[in-house]
């Protein structure tokens, strides 16, 4: 089995093409292909390109434990690198559909920057979604986790965020408290959490722990998110640069809160996954 491996400021993801494989690898094996020891090592796999009704391409994104995300802003960056590289698109832009909407993308010259129309981010609890009642936009709420009181702001661009707006953060925080909100029951299907540092009007910092993935070094989805948050509570302007571990990311957050990421994607090498590896 062939893949492409691409990494997004640290994120890194597996591209197998739908002319390699008729169908996703089962369950058990997108996790077994994702382990850091007994796999190739990813923090995902992207499955594409697909035939969809109102897209140039569709595309299917699965996390290391197996279970499908909506969306995610560093995946739609490789898998338009990964067009890019086998010259299935050129300069102009094009659309990409996944199950959390569908996007248009810009590759920039040389492949350098990719930008992506990310769609609009709604607070609301019914969009997201969050199990309160009544149903209202989800900004400045406490939650109670490991026998901690955070406020949060909840938003979704397609896919579920917590953000815990604070004045430190660190990855020791993100371990400690990540998982717990992702599985707390104020979210049905379990949330991407954010710990946000508001460094000034146009610079956001980021811990993040990725639903379905745990701890990573950088998300386009929760960049745009946290972004968003940012702009929303008035602690920040429309252009926000967001940094992570493995690097920063360009947001714009516009007025009706549409959001444009600008960033980078790398590939690392075509990789063959012998089938000795899945038994």
């Amino acid at each position: 089995m062939r893949f492409w491996k691409y990494h997004a400021l640290g994120n890194d993801y597996l591209v197998l093409d739908v002319k390699d494989a008729p169908r996703p690898p089962k369950l058990a094996d997108m996790v077994r292909i994702c382990h850091r020891n007994f796999g190739l090592g990813s923090d995902g796999i992207l499955y594409g390109p697909l035939k969809p009704r109102g897209a140039d391409f569709g595309l299917r994104i699965f996390n290391p434990d197996g279970s499908e995300a909506e969306k995610s802003g560093n995946g739609l960056r490789i898998f338009a690198r990964y067009l890019w590289d086998q010259k299935r698109v050129k300069s102009r832009p094009f659309t990409i559909q996944t199950p959390g909407g569908i996007v248009s993308c810009a590759v920039g010259a040389g492949a350098k920057q990719i930008t992506i129309e990310m769609g609009r981010v709604s607070f609301h609890s019914k969009d997201i979604p969050v199990n309160v009642s009544p149903a209202r936009e989800m900004l400045d709420q406490e939650i109670e986790v490991g026998g901690r009181k955070f406020r949060y702001c909840a938003a979704t661009v397609g896919n579920p965020h917590c953000v815990l707006p604070l004045k430190e953060i660190s990855p020791v925080l993100a371990h400690q408290f990540g998982p717990l909100i992702e599985t707390h029951p104020l979210f049905p299907n379990r949330t991407n959490v954010q710990f946000l540092k508001v460094l000034d009007r146009k610079n956001i910092q980021l811990e993040i722990w990725e639903r379905g993935a745990g701890y990573t070094l950088a998300s386009g989805s929760s960049s745009s998110a946290a972004a968003a948050v940012a702009r929303k509570v008035g602690a920040c302007d429309g252009d926000i640069t967001v940094h992570m571990p493995g690097g920063k990311l360009k947001i714009h957050v516009a007025d009706d809160f549409a959001i444009t990421m600008t960033g980078p994607a790398t590939r690392v090498g075509e990789y063959y996954l012998d089938a000795e590896a899945l038994k």
